[in-house]
Protein backbone atom coordinates (compact mmCIF):
# COMPACT_ATOMS: atom_id res chain seq x y z
CA UNK A 1 0.00 0.00 0.00
CA UNK A 2 0.70 3.50 -0.43
CA UNK A 3 1.57 5.91 2.76
CA UNK A 4 -1.73 6.53 4.46
CA UNK A 5 -3.78 9.16 3.88
CA UNK A 6 -4.87 10.46 7.50
CA UNK A 7 -8.47 10.11 8.13
CA UNK A 8 -10.35 11.17 11.41
CA UNK A 9 -12.99 8.62 12.69
CA UNK A 10 -15.72 10.87 11.82
CA UNK A 11 -14.81 10.61 8.38
CA UNK A 12 -15.71 6.96 7.76
CA UNK A 13 -18.10 6.64 9.93
CA UNK A 14 -22.05 6.48 9.02
CA UNK A 15 -23.14 10.11 8.93
CA UNK A 16 -26.93 9.24 9.97
CA UNK A 17 -28.48 6.75 12.12
CA UNK A 18 -30.20 5.06 9.31
CA UNK A 19 -29.87 3.28 6.10
CA UNK A 20 -32.50 4.98 3.59
CA UNK A 21 -31.09 3.01 0.47
CA UNK A 22 -28.88 0.36 1.20
CA UNK A 23 -25.76 -0.34 -0.67
CA UNK A 24 -24.50 -3.08 1.63
CA UNK A 25 -25.73 -7.11 1.63
CA UNK A 26 -25.52 -8.46 4.94
CA UNK A 27 -22.60 -11.00 6.64
CA UNK A 28 -24.94 -14.00 6.40
CA UNK A 29 -25.51 -14.07 2.46
CA UNK A 30 -21.31 -13.14 2.13
CA UNK A 31 -21.03 -16.70 4.42
CA UNK A 32 -23.59 -18.47 2.42
CA UNK A 33 -21.50 -17.21 -0.30
CA UNK A 34 -18.44 -18.58 0.71
CA UNK A 35 -20.03 -22.19 1.63
CA UNK A 36 -20.58 -22.15 -2.03
CA UNK A 37 -17.31 -22.36 -3.08
CA UNK A 38 -16.35 -25.57 -1.49
CA UNK A 39 -17.24 -28.82 -3.44
CA UNK A 40 -20.64 -30.70 -2.70
CA UNK A 41 -21.84 -27.91 0.09
CA UNK A 42 -25.06 -27.35 1.39
CA UNK A 43 -25.71 -23.50 2.66
CA UNK A 44 -28.04 -23.02 5.79
CA UNK A 45 -29.28 -19.67 7.48
CA UNK A 46 -30.60 -20.44 10.63
CA UNK A 47 -33.44 -17.89 10.57
CA UNK A 48 -36.75 -17.68 9.34
CA UNK A 49 -37.48 -18.56 5.48
CA UNK A 50 -37.82 -15.35 4.37
CA UNK A 51 -34.25 -14.60 5.23
CA UNK A 52 -33.57 -17.82 3.00
CA UNK A 53 -35.95 -16.88 0.41
CA UNK A 54 -34.00 -13.11 -0.10
CA UNK A 55 -30.75 -14.86 -0.12
CA UNK A 56 -31.55 -17.17 -2.88
CA UNK A 57 -33.24 -14.84 -5.33
CA UNK A 58 -30.29 -12.19 -4.92
CA UNK A 59 -27.72 -15.12 -5.89
CA UNK A 60 -30.23 -16.69 -8.63
CA UNK A 61 -30.43 -12.92 -10.19
CA UNK A 62 -26.55 -12.14 -10.23
CA UNK A 63 -24.93 -15.65 -11.40
CA UNK A 64 -28.38 -16.65 -13.34
CA UNK A 65 -27.93 -20.44 -12.10
CA UNK A 66 -29.29 -23.17 -9.31
CA UNK A 67 -28.28 -21.94 -5.96
CA UNK A 68 -28.59 -24.47 -2.64
CA UNK A 69 -29.41 -22.74 0.02
CA UNK A 70 -31.37 -24.18 2.85
CA UNK A 71 -33.01 -22.68 6.38
CA UNK A 72 -33.96 -23.57 9.95
CA UNK A 73 -37.63 -22.63 9.34
CA UNK A 74 -37.49 -20.51 12.49
CA UNK A 75 -41.13 -19.25 13.47
CA UNK A 76 -43.02 -17.35 16.38
CA UNK A 77 -43.05 -20.12 18.73
CA UNK A 78 -39.33 -21.43 17.77
CA UNK A 79 -37.77 -18.30 17.73
CA UNK A 80 -38.76 -17.75 21.74
CA UNK A 81 -38.01 -21.25 22.49
CA UNK A 82 -35.31 -21.69 21.19
CA UNK A 83 -33.78 -23.16 17.66
CA UNK A 84 -32.25 -26.50 18.32
CA UNK A 85 -34.75 -28.97 17.37
CA UNK A 86 -35.37 -27.16 13.84
CA UNK A 87 -31.56 -27.14 13.38
CA UNK A 88 -31.44 -30.97 14.26
CA UNK A 89 -34.48 -31.07 11.79
CA UNK A 90 -33.03 -29.13 9.24
CA UNK A 91 -29.30 -31.24 9.55
CA UNK A 92 -31.44 -34.41 9.00
CA UNK A 93 -33.48 -33.55 6.34
CA UNK A 94 -30.63 -31.96 4.36
CA UNK A 95 -28.75 -35.36 4.85
CA UNK A 96 -31.36 -37.84 4.01
CA UNK A 97 -31.96 -35.85 0.85
CA UNK A 98 -28.86 -33.88 -0.30
CA UNK A 99 -25.83 -36.01 0.91
CA UNK A 100 -23.67 -33.53 1.29
CA UNK A 101 -19.51 -33.49 1.85
CA UNK A 102 -20.23 -30.06 3.68
CA UNK A 103 -22.47 -27.76 5.82
CA UNK A 104 -22.24 -24.19 6.55
CA UNK A 105 -24.44 -22.71 9.08
CA UNK A 106 -24.68 -18.93 9.28
CA UNK A 107 -26.98 -17.31 11.98
CA UNK A 108 -29.40 -14.34 11.23
CA UNK A 109 -30.43 -11.35 12.87
CA UNK A 110 -32.97 -13.19 14.08
CA UNK A 111 -31.29 -16.15 15.93
CA UNK A 112 -28.55 -13.80 17.22
CA UNK A 113 -30.62 -11.53 18.46
CA UNK A 114 -32.60 -14.29 20.71
CA UNK A 115 -29.10 -15.89 21.70
CA UNK A 116 -29.12 -19.53 20.47
CA UNK A 117 -26.47 -21.66 21.80
CA UNK A 118 -25.73 -22.93 18.23
CA UNK A 119 -22.30 -24.47 19.01
CA UNK A 120 -23.79 -26.73 21.91
CA UNK A 121 -26.90 -27.56 20.17
CA UNK A 122 -24.33 -29.18 17.17
CA UNK A 123 -21.81 -31.00 19.51
CA UNK A 124 -25.58 -32.37 21.09
CA UNK A 125 -26.93 -33.08 17.53
CA UNK A 126 -23.55 -34.70 16.23
CA UNK A 127 -23.29 -36.95 19.41
CA UNK A 128 -26.68 -37.58 18.95
CA UNK A 129 -26.59 -38.80 14.93
CA UNK A 130 -23.20 -40.52 13.78
CA UNK A 131 -24.80 -40.77 10.69
CA UNK A 132 -23.97 -37.03 10.48
CA UNK A 133 -20.57 -37.82 9.46
CA UNK A 134 -19.92 -34.69 7.46
CA UNK A 135 -17.96 -31.56 8.52
CA UNK A 136 -20.50 -29.20 9.63
CA UNK A 137 -18.86 -25.46 10.44
CA UNK A 138 -20.94 -22.50 12.39
CA UNK A 139 -20.23 -19.14 12.12
CA UNK A 140 -22.31 -15.79 13.64
CA UNK A 141 -22.68 -13.62 11.35
CA UNK A 142 -25.68 -10.85 12.73
CA UNK A 143 -27.13 -8.89 9.64
CA UNK A 144 -27.64 -5.79 11.88
CA UNK A 145 -24.04 -5.38 12.20
CA UNK A 146 -21.17 -5.42 9.55
CA UNK A 147 -21.16 -6.13 5.85
CA UNK A 148 -21.13 -8.82 3.13
CA UNK A 149 -17.65 -9.12 3.30
CA UNK A 150 -17.33 -9.41 7.06
CA UNK A 151 -19.72 -12.76 7.03
CA UNK A 152 -17.58 -13.83 3.81
CA UNK A 153 -14.28 -13.20 5.61
CA UNK A 154 -15.90 -15.32 9.16
CA UNK A 155 -17.03 -17.92 7.05
CA UNK A 156 -13.42 -18.91 5.26
CA UNK A 157 -12.07 -18.40 8.82
CA UNK A 158 -14.73 -20.71 10.29
CA UNK A 159 -13.38 -23.25 7.61
CA UNK A 160 -9.87 -23.35 8.12
CA UNK A 161 -10.17 -23.16 11.62
CA UNK A 162 -12.14 -26.33 11.35
CA UNK A 163 -11.01 -28.23 8.75
CA UNK A 164 -7.05 -27.18 7.77
CA UNK A 165 -4.65 -29.96 9.64
CA UNK A 166 -0.60 -29.52 10.26
CA UNK A 167 1.26 -31.89 8.04
CA UNK A 168 5.08 -31.70 6.39
CA UNK A 169 5.17 -28.93 3.66
CA UNK A 170 4.51 -29.86 0.42
CA UNK A 171 6.97 -28.15 -2.17
CA UNK A 172 5.12 -26.27 -4.73
CA UNK A 173 1.85 -26.19 -3.03
CA UNK A 174 0.37 -22.59 -1.96
CA UNK A 175 -2.71 -21.72 -0.57
CA UNK A 176 -5.28 -18.85 -2.48
CA UNK A 177 -7.69 -17.31 -0.09
CA UNK A 178 -9.76 -15.07 -2.59
CA UNK A 179 -11.89 -12.13 -1.40
CA UNK A 180 -15.52 -11.51 -1.78
CA UNK A 181 -14.38 -9.38 -4.33
CA UNK A 182 -13.45 -11.27 -6.85
CA UNK A 183 -15.53 -12.96 -9.50
CA UNK A 184 -15.25 -16.50 -10.77
CA UNK A 185 -13.74 -15.39 -13.75
CA UNK A 186 -10.84 -13.81 -11.30
CA UNK A 187 -10.03 -16.58 -9.91
CA UNK A 188 -9.70 -18.60 -12.92
CA UNK A 189 -7.07 -15.89 -14.07
CA UNK A 190 -5.55 -16.21 -10.54
CA UNK A 191 -5.19 -20.06 -10.84
CA UNK A 192 -3.79 -19.81 -14.43
CA UNK A 193 -1.27 -16.89 -13.06
CA UNK A 194 0.04 -19.09 -10.55
CA UNK A 195 0.33 -22.39 -12.08
CA UNK A 196 2.62 -21.06 -14.65
CA UNK A 197 5.34 -20.39 -12.12
CA UNK A 198 5.20 -24.02 -11.72
CA UNK A 199 3.12 -23.29 -8.36
CA UNK A 200 0.32 -25.93 -7.29
CA UNK A 201 -2.95 -23.73 -5.89
CA UNK A 202 -5.54 -24.78 -3.37
CA UNK A 203 -8.06 -21.95 -3.81
CA UNK A 204 -10.58 -21.60 -0.86
CA UNK A 205 -13.06 -21.04 -1.46
CA UNK A 206 -13.32 -21.64 -5.25
CA UNK A 207 -16.11 -20.05 -6.91
CA UNK A 208 -14.76 -20.92 -10.55
CA UNK A 209 -15.54 -24.22 -9.61
CA UNK A 210 -19.18 -24.07 -8.56
CA UNK A 211 -20.74 -20.84 -9.75
CA UNK A 212 -18.39 -20.53 -13.21
CA UNK A 213 -21.55 -20.98 -15.58
CA UNK A 214 -20.92 -24.29 -17.09
CA UNK A 215 -23.88 -26.96 -17.63
CA UNK A 216 -23.36 -29.73 -15.33
CA UNK A 217 -23.37 -33.44 -17.20
CA UNK A 218 -26.36 -34.44 -14.18
CA UNK A 219 -28.40 -32.69 -11.64
CA UNK A 220 -26.90 -32.30 -7.59
CA UNK A 221 -29.09 -30.75 -5.00
CA UNK A 222 -25.72 -29.19 -3.88
CA UNK A 223 -22.30 -26.81 -4.67
CA UNK A 224 -21.62 -28.12 -8.08
CA UNK A 225 -17.80 -28.32 -7.71
CA UNK A 226 -15.14 -25.88 -5.84
CA UNK A 227 -13.07 -26.90 -2.85
CA UNK A 228 -12.78 -30.14 -1.63
CA UNK A 229 -13.16 -30.79 1.81
CA UNK A 230 -10.13 -33.37 1.32
CA UNK A 231 -8.21 -30.01 -0.42
CA UNK A 232 -9.08 -28.43 2.83
CA UNK A 233 -7.17 -30.20 4.85
CA UNK A 234 -4.42 -29.99 2.61
CA UNK A 235 -3.74 -26.41 3.20
CA UNK A 236 -2.01 -26.84 6.04
CA UNK A 237 0.92 -28.14 3.75
CA UNK A 238 1.37 -25.46 2.11
CA UNK A 239 4.22 -23.31 1.59
CA UNK A 240 3.02 -20.33 1.47
CA UNK A 241 -0.60 -18.29 1.43
CA UNK A 242 -1.89 -15.78 -0.75
CA UNK A 243 -4.39 -13.82 0.62
CA UNK A 244 -6.52 -11.38 -1.61
CA UNK A 245 -7.85 -8.67 0.22
CA UNK A 246 -7.78 -6.84 4.03
CA UNK A 247 -10.75 -8.88 5.06
CA UNK A 248 -8.68 -12.18 3.92
CA UNK A 249 -6.27 -10.96 6.32
CA UNK A 250 -8.12 -12.70 9.55
CA UNK A 251 -8.00 -16.48 7.74
CA UNK A 252 -4.58 -16.13 6.49
CA UNK A 253 -3.52 -15.49 10.04
CA UNK A 254 -5.83 -18.18 11.46
CA UNK A 255 -3.85 -20.84 8.70
CA UNK A 256 -0.46 -19.66 9.70
CA UNK A 257 -1.68 -20.22 13.87
CA UNK A 258 -2.80 -23.46 13.12
CA UNK A 259 -0.69 -24.75 10.53
CA UNK A 260 3.21 -22.71 10.51
CA UNK A 261 2.12 -21.56 6.85
CA UNK A 262 3.35 -18.38 6.10
CA UNK A 263 1.33 -15.63 4.04
CA UNK A 264 1.19 -12.90 2.03
CA UNK A 265 -2.03 -10.49 1.92
CA UNK A 266 -2.12 -8.52 -1.07
CA UNK A 267 -4.30 -5.54 -1.15
CA UNK A 268 -5.22 -5.39 -4.46
CA UNK A 269 -4.19 -6.89 -7.71
CA UNK A 270 -6.30 -4.49 -9.99
CA UNK A 271 -3.55 -1.75 -11.58
CA UNK A 272 -0.14 -1.75 -12.88
CA UNK A 273 1.79 -1.35 -9.22
CA UNK A 274 -1.11 -3.64 -7.87
CA UNK A 275 -0.11 -6.58 -10.69
CA UNK A 276 3.69 -5.74 -10.73
CA UNK A 277 3.37 -6.82 -6.67
CA UNK A 278 2.15 -10.34 -7.78
CA UNK A 279 4.32 -11.25 -9.80
CA UNK A 280 7.35 -9.60 -8.63
CA UNK A 281 6.82 -12.12 -5.01
CA UNK A 282 5.68 -14.88 -7.75
CA UNK A 283 9.18 -14.61 -8.99
CA UNK A 284 11.09 -14.18 -6.02
CA UNK A 285 9.01 -17.18 -3.97
CA UNK A 286 9.08 -20.22 -7.13
CA UNK A 287 12.88 -19.19 -7.90
CA UNK A 288 11.52 -18.38 -11.54
CA UNK A 289 11.80 -15.54 -14.12
CA UNK A 290 8.41 -13.95 -15.13
CA UNK A 291 7.03 -16.13 -18.44
CA UNK A 292 6.96 -14.41 -21.84
CA UNK A 293 3.48 -13.99 -22.20
CA UNK A 294 2.87 -12.17 -18.87
CA UNK A 295 5.74 -9.69 -20.17
CA UNK A 296 3.95 -9.17 -23.10
CA UNK A 297 0.34 -8.74 -21.06
CA UNK A 298 2.40 -6.07 -19.00
CA UNK A 299 3.67 -4.41 -22.51
CA UNK A 300 -0.18 -4.31 -23.51
CA UNK A 301 -1.27 -2.65 -20.47
CA UNK A 302 1.05 -0.34 -20.52
CA UNK A 303 0.03 0.64 -23.64
CA UNK A 304 -3.18 0.61 -23.25
CA UNK A 305 -2.83 3.23 -20.12
CA UNK A 306 -0.47 5.17 -22.54
CA UNK A 307 -4.01 5.29 -25.35
CA UNK A 308 -6.65 6.01 -22.73
CA UNK A 309 -5.11 8.23 -20.37
CA UNK A 310 -6.32 11.60 -21.97
CA UNK A 311 -9.72 9.74 -21.66
CA UNK A 312 -9.14 9.38 -17.38
CA UNK A 313 -7.26 12.56 -16.76
CA UNK A 314 -9.32 14.73 -14.22
CA UNK A 315 -11.92 12.76 -14.52
CA UNK A 316 -14.41 12.65 -11.10
CA UNK A 317 -15.30 9.10 -9.83
CA UNK A 318 -17.90 8.57 -7.53
CA UNK A 319 -17.54 5.09 -5.96
CA UNK A 320 -19.98 2.79 -3.68
CA UNK A 321 -18.75 -1.01 -2.81
CA UNK A 322 -17.49 -3.14 -0.80
CA UNK A 323 -14.72 -2.07 0.98
CA UNK A 324 -11.83 -4.24 -0.51
CA UNK A 325 -13.38 -3.90 -3.84
CA UNK A 326 -13.51 0.35 -2.96
CA UNK A 327 -9.88 -0.12 -2.50
CA UNK A 328 -9.07 -2.00 -5.48
CA UNK A 329 -11.32 0.08 -7.75
CA UNK A 330 -10.33 3.63 -6.63
CA UNK A 331 -6.28 2.70 -6.03
CA UNK A 332 -6.21 1.72 -9.59
CA UNK A 333 -8.60 4.79 -11.10
CA UNK A 334 -6.38 7.31 -8.87
CA UNK A 335 -3.06 5.51 -11.17
CA UNK A 336 -5.37 6.37 -14.22
CA UNK A 337 -5.46 10.32 -12.98
CA UNK A 338 -9.00 10.42 -11.97
CA UNK A 339 -10.34 11.88 -8.47
CA UNK A 340 -12.25 9.92 -6.33
CA UNK A 341 -14.97 12.58 -5.85
CA UNK A 342 -16.99 10.09 -3.37
CA UNK A 343 -16.37 6.50 -2.04
CA UNK A 344 -19.11 5.13 -0.25
CA UNK A 345 -18.70 1.43 1.55
CA UNK A 346 -20.58 -0.74 3.82
CA UNK A 347 -18.19 -1.37 6.95
CA UNK A 348 -15.02 -0.23 8.24
CA UNK A 349 -12.15 -1.64 7.10
CA UNK A 350 -8.19 -0.33 7.51
CA UNK A 351 -7.85 0.11 3.68
CA UNK A 352 -10.64 3.19 4.02
CA UNK A 353 -7.37 4.79 5.72
CA UNK A 354 -5.07 4.84 2.71
CA UNK A 355 -7.34 5.57 -0.16
CA UNK A 356 -6.89 8.69 -1.14
CA UNK A 357 -10.51 10.33 -1.45
CA UNK A 358 -12.35 13.68 -1.04
CA UNK A 359 -14.80 11.98 1.52
CA UNK A 360 -14.30 8.33 2.08
CA UNK A 361 -16.75 6.77 4.37
CA UNK A 362 -19.93 3.59 5.51
CA UNK A 363 -23.05 4.65 4.21
CA UNK A 364 -25.42 3.88 1.96
CA UNK A 365 -26.83 4.84 -1.84
CA UNK A 366 -28.48 8.07 -0.72
CA UNK A 367 -25.31 9.26 0.35
CA UNK A 368 -23.40 8.09 -2.99
CA UNK A 369 -26.10 10.03 -5.02
CA UNK A 370 -25.67 13.35 -2.58
CA UNK A 371 -21.84 13.42 -3.31
CA UNK A 372 -22.03 11.79 -6.79
CA UNK A 373 -23.26 15.20 -8.39
CA UNK A 374 -21.57 16.79 -11.12
CA UNK A 375 -19.01 13.02 -11.51
CA UNK A 376 -18.09 11.94 -14.66
CA UNK A 377 -18.80 8.29 -13.82
CA UNK A 378 -21.21 6.43 -10.70
CA UNK A 379 -19.68 2.83 -9.80
CA UNK A 380 -21.75 0.44 -7.92
CA UNK A 381 -23.65 -2.53 -7.99
CA UNK A 382 -27.14 -2.87 -9.89
CA UNK A 383 -28.88 -1.28 -7.48
CA UNK A 384 -27.27 2.02 -8.10
CA UNK A 385 -29.06 2.17 -11.54
CA UNK A 386 -31.59 5.03 -10.20
CA UNK A 387 -29.42 7.52 -8.70
CA UNK A 388 -27.48 7.11 -11.58
CA UNK A 389 -30.22 7.93 -14.05
CA UNK A 390 -31.50 10.89 -11.44
CA UNK A 391 -27.79 12.12 -11.51
CA UNK A 392 -27.76 12.05 -15.64
CA UNK A 393 -24.18 10.45 -14.70
CA UNK A 394 -22.97 7.61 -16.80
CA UNK A 395 -22.88 4.49 -14.73
CA UNK A 396 -21.02 1.35 -14.70
CA UNK A 397 -22.45 -1.65 -12.44
CA UNK A 398 -19.19 -3.25 -10.21
CA UNK A 399 -19.74 -5.93 -7.77
CA UNK A 400 -22.75 -8.09 -6.27
CA UNK A 401 -25.73 -8.23 -7.15
CA UNK A 402 -25.22 -7.25 -10.62
CA UNK A 403 -29.19 -8.56 -12.13
CA UNK A 404 -29.54 -6.47 -15.37
CA UNK A 405 -26.53 -7.21 -16.95
CA UNK A 406 -24.94 -10.99 -18.87
CA UNK A 407 -21.59 -12.16 -17.25
CA UNK A 408 -21.22 -10.79 -13.99
CA UNK A 409 -19.46 -13.66 -12.59
CA UNK A 410 -17.36 -13.80 -15.98
CA UNK A 411 -15.72 -10.27 -15.79
CA UNK A 412 -11.71 -10.41 -15.05
CA UNK A 413 -10.08 -7.05 -13.44
CA UNK A 414 -7.29 -8.52 -12.13
CA UNK A 415 -3.16 -9.15 -13.45
CA UNK A 416 -2.16 -7.41 -16.26
CA UNK A 417 -4.64 -8.39 -18.66
CA UNK A 418 -7.99 -7.94 -16.47
CA UNK A 419 -6.68 -4.54 -15.68
CA UNK A 420 -5.86 -4.09 -19.61
CA UNK A 421 -9.05 -4.99 -20.32
CA UNK A 422 -11.01 -2.59 -17.31
CA UNK A 423 -9.07 0.37 -18.59
CA UNK A 424 -10.51 -0.27 -22.35
CA UNK A 425 -14.22 -0.27 -20.49
CA UNK A 426 -13.93 2.42 -18.14
CA UNK A 427 -12.62 4.34 -21.01
CA UNK A 428 -14.90 3.73 -23.26
CA UNK A 429 -17.44 5.10 -21.21
CA UNK A 430 -16.07 8.29 -20.65
CA UNK A 431 -15.44 8.62 -24.36
CA UNK A 432 -18.75 7.80 -25.35
CA UNK A 433 -19.76 11.05 -22.85
CA UNK A 434 -17.16 12.96 -23.75
CA UNK A 435 -18.82 15.31 -25.64
CA UNK A 436 -18.78 19.25 -25.44
CA UNK A 437 -22.80 20.45 -24.95
CA UNK A 438 -23.87 21.96 -27.66
CA UNK A 439 -24.22 25.78 -27.13
CA UNK A 440 -27.57 27.59 -27.35
CA UNK A 441 -28.56 28.72 -31.21
CA UNK A 442 -25.55 26.46 -32.25
CA UNK A 443 -26.41 24.24 -35.53
CA UNK A 444 -26.95 21.00 -34.75
CA UNK A 445 -23.76 18.36 -35.09
CA UNK A 446 -25.17 16.37 -38.32
CA UNK A 447 -22.90 12.39 -36.73
CA UNK A 448 -25.57 13.26 -33.81
CA UNK A 449 -28.84 11.88 -34.74
CA UNK A 450 -30.65 13.97 -31.49
CA UNK A 451 -28.85 16.80 -32.10
CA UNK A 452 -31.47 19.14 -33.61
CA UNK A 453 -33.70 18.19 -30.66
CA UNK A 454 -33.39 20.08 -27.14
CA UNK A 455 -33.31 18.65 -24.00
CA UNK A 456 -37.06 19.32 -23.09
CA UNK A 457 -37.57 17.17 -26.41
CA UNK A 458 -35.78 14.15 -25.96
CA UNK A 459 -36.82 12.52 -22.45
CA UNK A 460 -36.74 8.91 -23.78
CA UNK A 461 -33.12 9.18 -24.74
CA UNK A 462 -31.74 11.04 -21.86
CA UNK A 463 -32.75 7.55 -19.89
CA UNK A 464 -31.60 5.17 -22.34
CA UNK A 465 -27.83 6.80 -22.21
CA UNK A 466 -27.94 8.01 -18.69
CA UNK A 467 -28.47 3.79 -17.42
CA UNK A 468 -25.87 1.84 -19.57
CA UNK A 469 -22.45 0.27 -18.93
CA UNK A 470 -19.92 -0.60 -21.49
CA UNK A 471 -22.20 -3.01 -22.98
CA UNK A 472 -24.61 -0.55 -24.12
CA UNK A 473 -23.78 0.76 -27.47
CA UNK A 474 -25.29 3.90 -28.76
CA UNK A 475 -24.35 6.64 -26.82
CA UNK A 476 -26.23 10.02 -28.10
CA UNK A 477 -24.48 12.69 -25.03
Amino acid sequence: MSAPKAVSVAGVAAAKACTVNPLKMSQPLGAALAFLGIDRSMPVFHGSQGCTAFGLVLFVRHFRESIPLQTTAMNEVTTILGGGENIEKALLNIHKRAMPAFIGIASTGLTETKGDDVAGDLRRIVAAHPELAMPIVYVSTPDYEGAFQDGWAKAVKGVVESLAQPAATVKGQVNILPGCHLTPGDIIELREIVADFGLDAIVLPDLSGSLDGHVPEDFSPTSLGGTAVADIARTGASEATIAIGEHMRPAARALTERAGVPARVFASLTGLAAADDLFAWLSAFSGRPVPQKYRRQRSQLVDAMLDAHFYFGAKRVAIGAEPDLLWALGAWLKEMGCTLAAAITTTHSPVLAYLAAEGARVGDLEDLEAQARGCDLLITHSHGRQAARRLGVPFLRMGLPTFDRLGAAHRVIVGYRGTRDLVFEVGNVFLAHDRAPQKSGAAADAGDPMGAFSLEERPACLEACHDHDSATEGYWL
